[in-house]
């Protein structure tokens, strides 16, 4: 009885002076080093949840955050039954395993298993020690102890499932699927859970991309044991290892590659941002702008932005035609680049002038030269139409009745229109608007025209444009809601006029048209081609051109963007949404039945510049006459032509293509010596800033 005694004192002894040892060993280690596990890639998601973009650690790594729920059960099933099956039970080390593997030692005379339970692989990753040998193991022990002492099992396998080692600079789970695989871990076959729980047993030997091989041996492993203790069927593991296994890397998603950099270079406080996009569509169309800007020819790129009008949740941001293609100047974001918008303001001058009661798309408006002091637009085509209607003038996008309509409303009244609606402008410093503008004389992005179209799709009411799923963006807009009336772009009558015009433009040859309102805008001198439309539901604005501003000759938004935001429309749904109904105050008449004040817009201008031996002459280009053409093949290459200028105030300026000739400015007769074949637009201006302007072909 005494020796039974003695036998469990000192039982009792060896115990308390095992977990004395233990504590000890807790102390001077000190706590586990949990902080190791959270330097995570930060992600970039759509409204969805799903990858947009993910970026390394700044020491590297791709280690991605992931959560249990995030991964296929499977993966948990075969992972415990080959590396720890009693982790549900043992309180970080597990004495049954230790003995099993001491009996597998001895009984194969090798080392068949280590013992190792899932929380002490986690203590050892987060220690960053892989000693095998006894005073490692006690050290992971002790630490596996730590951790379960502080941590939840859930919380244990969130840091192996991050932070397990994959092959070169992949760690964890997710980060693995996504490498291997190119899919997120939530649907795994058996095969490659299987994999992705071979691999971090030893990562560099067994990497799919170095040796395939290695990896399919260590896969068929962990299958024959997961089938040995009833996680799978024989059947299972057989049509898994039927599986191939990949034998290289898969690039990691790179959607809206501009957005997403921006978004994380100026929040990097936050590890996940969550946007509005739909990557789906994201997708869709970054292919769509790659493939129709290859057509369009060299050096050129494109950009999309597809807006929800009811939000003004940004669905699809497309930067360029290509992030990394060099050639086009990819890496620039020509969202933000700010651009002349060619004709696209027109529609909100005549919203101007339907809301000032000045016009009705009925009114009739003479399309004839005219001059508003030194100023005389032309017509794209260079031709003169007569009496029009407003409709047509719009919808024909014709130049002098646009500006006519704006010399009545007031360059000012429309720049500050779209101030008030928080729509961003641009003017040359020391510059007032002019009326330039109508014509594209002011810089612009594409994101700010997209807002102004989603305003008019809203019936006047505008909305800032969001990328963000946060409360910032929430806040933003319900600032909106409130200040929508003070701020409104145009009233629901006027809005509704000119989606009304727009809604009739025909559609690019191909096309399905339809309830889509849509403008198509080019630039001077062919260096930018815009295309934007709505339906109900949808904005969408496109953008084509060079990134460097050179120009296109012959590129023409009907001919270059509208193709692509018709396609676009297509993308985001295939069925159009009809446009709003028209609002009380419409009113549906024939020009002749319209009230005496809006039959014929009279702005004042239909007058020529005066001329006569009492006054002094604007300056005219005397040679070459305009539309004439010149034979260069007659002329040897260094014969310049003489170009002549009558009347006008001196000195005078002589330009070609809008770039200013370095010349005396007080000869009426200059040298030139023409660049090659093409087009060229001629223009003279004198002292008083009167012009005259031609055109020539050079054969």
């Amino acid at each position: 009885m005494r020796r039974v005694t003695r036998y469990l004192i000192a039982a009792v002894v060896a115990s308390l002076a095992g977990f004395a040892a233990i504590d000890a060993a807790k102390v001077y280690l000190g706590p586990p080093p949990l902080q190791n596990a959270e330097g995570l890639s930060t992600t970039v998601l759509d409204r969805n949840g799903r990858l947009l973009r993910a970026f390394t650690t700044p020491d590297g790594r791709w280690r991605m955050p992931v959560e249990p729920e995030d991964v296929d059960a499977r993966y948990f099933e075969i992972l415990k039954a080959f590396e720890d099956r009693r982790f549900e039970a043992h309180g970080g080390v597990d004495p049954i395993g230790m003995m099993r593997a001491v009996y597998q030692a001895v009984r194969h005379g090798r080392l068949v298993s280590g013992g190792s339970t899932l929380t002490m692989q986690v203590a050892r990753l987060l220690d960053g020690r892989h000693g095998k040998d006894a005073r490692g193991k006690l050290r992971q022990m002790v630490r596996a102890l730590q951790l379960e002492d502080e941590l939840s099992k859930k919380d244990i396998l969130r840091i192996y499932l991050r932070i397990a080692p994959f092959g070169g600079n992949i760690e964890g789970v997710r980060a693995a699927s996504l490498a291997y695989f190119g899919k997120e871990p939530k649907r795994l076959s058996i095969g490659e859970a299987a994999l992705l729980v071979a691999l971090p047993q030893s990562p560099e030997a067994r990497r799919p991309d170095r040796d395939w091989q290695a990896a399919l041996r260590a896969r068929n492993r962990v299958l024959d044991r997961a089938q040995e203790v009833g996680v799978i069927t024989t059947a299972e593991r057989d049509r898994a290892k039927g599986e191939a296994v990949p034998k290289s890397r898969r690039a990691f998603p790179k959607f809206a590659p501009h957005l997403s950099e921006t978004e994380v270079a100026g929040r990097k406080e936050f590890a996940v941002h969550k946007l509005t996009l739909d990557r789906e569509l994201q997708a869709g169309l970054e292919s769509l702008a790659a493939e129709q800007t290859k057509l369009l020819g060299e050096k050129l790129s494109s950009a999309i932005l597809a807006v929800d009008n009811a939000t003004g949740q940004v669905l699809a941001y497309v930067g360029s035609a290509g992030y990394l293609d060099q050639d086009r100047a990819g890496a620039i974001d020509m969202v933000q680049a700010v651009r002349s918008p060619g004709s696209t303001l027109k529609p909100l001058i005549y919203g101007l002038a339907f809301e000032a009661g000045l016009a009705h798309p009925e009114t009739l408006i003479e399309d004839k030269p005219t001059r508003f002091g030194a100023y005389r637009p032309e017509n794209f085509d260079e031709a003169f139409h007569g009496t029009v209607t407003v409709r047509e003038a719009l919808g024909l996008s014709l130049n002098i009745p646009a500006v006519k309509m704006l010399a009545a409303v007031g360059p000012g009244k429309l720049t500050s229109r779209l101030d008030r609606a928080r729509i961003k402008t641009e003017l040359p410093p020391q510059t007032v608007p002019s009326l330039a503008v109508a014509l594209g004389g002011i810089g612009m992005r594409l994101q700010d025209l997209a807002q102004l179209y989603v305003g008019i799709a809203r019936g006047g009411e505008p909305v800032p444009l969001t990328w963000r799923q946060d409360g910032e963006s929430l806040k933003l807009r319900m600032e909106s809601a409130r200040q929508s009336a003070k701020n409104a772009l145009l009233s629901p009558v006027a809005a509704w006029y000119v989606a009304d015009i727009l809604k009739d433009a025909p559609a690019p040859l191909n096309a399905r048209g339809g309830k889509l309102a849509y403008k198509t805008g080019t630039s001077y001198g062919y260096r930018d081609a815009w295309a934007v439309g709505f339906d109900g539901r949808h904005t969408i604005a496109v953008w084509v051109g060079r990134p460097d501003g050179a120009s296109v000759p012959g590129m023409m938004g009907r001919l270059a963007a509208a193709p692509i935001l018709f396609d676009a429309f297509q993308r985001v749904a295939e069925k159009r949404t009809s446009l709003r109904p028209p609002p009380a105050g419409i009113i549906k008449r024939a020009g002749a039945d319209l009230p005496p004040p809006l039959k014929r817009f009279r702005d004042g201008s239909d007058n020529a510049a005066p001329a006569g031996p009492f006054l002094d002459k604007p300056p005219l280009i005397a040679f070459p006459p305009d539309r004439s053409e010149l034979d260069l093949a007659e002329r040897d290459a260094d014969d310049p032509v003489v170009l002549k200028a009558e009347g006008g105030a001196l000195p005078l300026t002589w330009l070609v293509d809008g770039a200013p000739m370095a010349i005396n400015g007080h000869d009426r007769e200059v040298a030139w010596t023409p660049p090659g074949k093409g087009f060229v637009k001629l223009q003279v201006i004198d002292a008083n800033g009167r012009a005259d302007r031609v055109t020539v072909r050079l054969r």
